[in-house]
């Protein structure tokens, strides 16, 4: 087993607690209302996991045009987390058919989650980076005791998807569980980028404080 697989940041400060707490309590509505049917989950969780991405390149791209400064890859980054995540919706959808209310679900969760998020990222970028580092995190434990149902004979390891066996370049001969390893990497990696995020945010603060310290001892000692 990977080692770096169930690695938690834990939290450090307020900002952190509150990205934590809002993600545990997602997890306790996503544990409540799918059980054990976690190809439905996945369908509706990764709608929600292709919002920040997206939210947040777009509003770095709009910062970068109008501070004219560059972006040091972070647009690029963010946007090919969103096209990610939304491959792995497209995948879920040919595994797990969802209804016709999973599909009203799916509107409804995106609705209200984007322009949540869009006024969360104006108002904390780091909260927000921190909250997706921690959603991949659960993920990451979701997609790890959906392998376990499959290995264990309780959910049928069936042919994977061809838009998977394309997207992911799979043998094609692979099947459900090499699907759920494969998105699994993927949520490790955006995990480990978003918590990287945080800290370069935060790195970034902590050269501008002394700068200014500066600033005020020389204004002081004139």
């Amino acid at each position: 087993m990977n080692d770096n697989m169930h690695t938690h940041y834990k939290p450090k400060n307020f900002s952190d607690l509150a990205a934590f707490g809002f993600t545990k309590l997602l997890r306790l509505f996503a544990d409540l209302f799918f059980k054990k049917r976690y190809g439905h989950r996945a369908v509706i969780l990764e709608t929600v996991a292709a919002v920040p991405g997206m939210v947040a390149g777009m509003l770095n791209h709009l910062k970068s045009l109008r501070k004219m400064q560059n972006d040091n890859g972070w647009i690029k980054t963010l946007l090919d987390e969103a096209e990610n995540e939304r491959m792995h919706l497209m995948t879920f959808i040919e595994i797990a058919k969802p209804s016709i209310f999973e599909r009203f679900l799916v509107i409804l969760v995106q609705g209200i989650f984007f322009n949540l998020y869009f006024v969360m990222y104006l108002l904390s970028p780091r909260t927000c980076h921190r909250i997706v580092g921690y959603f991949e995190e659960q993920a990451i434990v979701s997609y790890t005791d959906y392998l376990n149902e499959v290995e264990n004979g309780n959910i049928e390891n069936i042919p994977a998807p061809k838009i998977a066996i394309d997207y992911w370049n799979l043998s094609e001969f692979a099947r459900l569980k090499d699907v759920i390893i494969a998105v699994r990497d993927d949520e490790m990696s955006h995990r480990d980028v978003n918590h990287d995020f945080v800290k370069q945010i935060d790195d970034k603060k902590q050269i501008k404080k002394p700068k200014e310290e500066s600033l005020e001892i020389n204004e002081t000692l004139n």
